[in-house]
């Protein structure tokens, strides 16, 4: 069987639990095809980029797949026929990541209080311009 990360957005009008039941009806879909769902993260409501069907925000979900391909072309029927999903992209990888993905870990990071591990800053953003002899200015007329 073959290895998929399969991102969906849902409307932003619907509940968390909804979410939830959208995520085991798909992996009933998968199961009864002969595929398993591994890890499922759930990155929340999020704003999108641009509207997609009038909605400016949608609830992102992540789901490592290993099913065969039948069963995530059937998901993905589904899906299109489904309301509720804005967008889906399934991706074929040679393995998933351990841990969380890259989306929980930004959340982690964004978590944590405002200046925590970073260093002090001297000279504003850039920091001190010692290197560099002053120009001397130049009077125009």
């Amino acid at each position: 069987m073959a290895l998929y990360e399969h991102v969906f957005l849902a409307r932003q009008d619907i509940t968390p639990q909804q979410v939830e039941a959208l995520v085991e009806q798909y992996k009933g879909v998968l199961e009864a095809n002969g595929g398993k769902v591994g890890r499922v993260e759930n990155w929340g409501l999020k704003s999108l980029t641009y509207r997609i069907k009038k909605n400016r925000k949608a609830h992102y979900v992540l789901m490592d797949i290993d099913a065969p391909a039948p069963a995530v072309h059937e998901v993905e029927r589904q899906m299109r026929i489904n309301e509720d999903i804005l967008r889906y992209l399934t991706i074929a990888v040679d393995k998933h990541e351990e841990g969380p993905s890259a989306m929980m870990q930004k959340r982690d990071r964004d978590d944590r209080p405002r200046g925590e591990g970073r260093g002090p800053r001297e000279g504003g953003d850039r920091g001190p311009r010692d290197d560099r002899p002053r120009r001397p200015r130049e009077d125009r007329a």
